[in-house]
């Protein structure tokens, strides 16, 4: 049975103290504790859990970004990407990374040095996909008049965002989602073209061209850390 306390696969814990006056929410890596005093009801607490979800799981996502596992960029190793798997394949003879067919073919270095090749590769890469799928979905919500740039980030706080002039960002590392993951973020996007906000109507906007939605938003959660 799912925990009705549990915000992104994160249970709350609650911390009662008979000498605390006040109610306050702190948001760790991978932990979100409540501190109440003893007196007040468990059923207010979780009210204010309620009202602050969307903080928290805001809070969770930009955490699970910034501790994203670092991906070891050795010969042999597998990296998914958009859909596919490519086989890496360190090339003493080569100077910049390229791709022929699913060989991913790297120059030799240390490993971070690799990592970097690759994630400036990787960032080249994906952009077509990424405005491919950010204009089919502005498309089917109704909202491509309004869309402006689609651009790829590197921001430690979001996998997506869009401004108020329509230009939509998308993170890098969703090219190693799963496919289905990387369209709800594209939908998740295009749909504040039309709703700059999280209200109901908002996210009916996202079930309406994408009715399992909630699947891949949770999958985003328990398991962007490992992009």
């Amino acid at each position: 049975m799912t925990d009705p306390w549990a915000i992104s696969g994160i249970p709350v814990e609650v911390r009662r103290s008979a000498r605390r006056r006040t109610v306050a929410l702190q948001v760790r890596p991978g932990a979100v504790t409540l501190y109440a005093p003893s007196r007040v009801p468990l059923e207010t607490l979780r009210e204010i859990v309620d009202a602050r979800r969307e903080w928290i799981a805001r809070h969770l996502e930009a955490y699970a970004i910034r501790s994203s596992v670092r991906r070891v960029v050795g010969d042999g190793e597998v990296l998914p990407f958009l859909g596919e798997e490519l086989t890496i394949r360190v090339a003493p003879d080569t100077r910049t990374v390229r791709r022929e067919g699913e060989l991913l073919h790297v120059p030799p270095g240390s490993p971070e040095m690799m990592e970097q090749a690759v994630e400036r590769w990787t960032r080249r890469a994906c952009l077509p996909t990424f405005r491919t799928l950010v204009g089919d979905a502005a498309t089917r919500l109704g909202a491509s008049g309004r869309l402006g740039r689609v651009q790829v980030t590197a921001a430690q706080q979001r996998w997506g965002s869009c401004n108020v002039q329509g230009d939509i960002r998308v993170h890098w590392k969703l090219s190693r989602a799963p496919r289905p993951v990387l369209d709800y973020v594209t939908v998740h996007e295009a749909a504040h073209l039309l709703e700059f906000n999280h209200s109901r109507r908002y996210w009916n906007l996202v079930e309406r061209v994408m009715p399992d939605y909630r699947v891949h938003r949770e999958w985003l959660k328990e398991h962007g850390h490992t992009l």
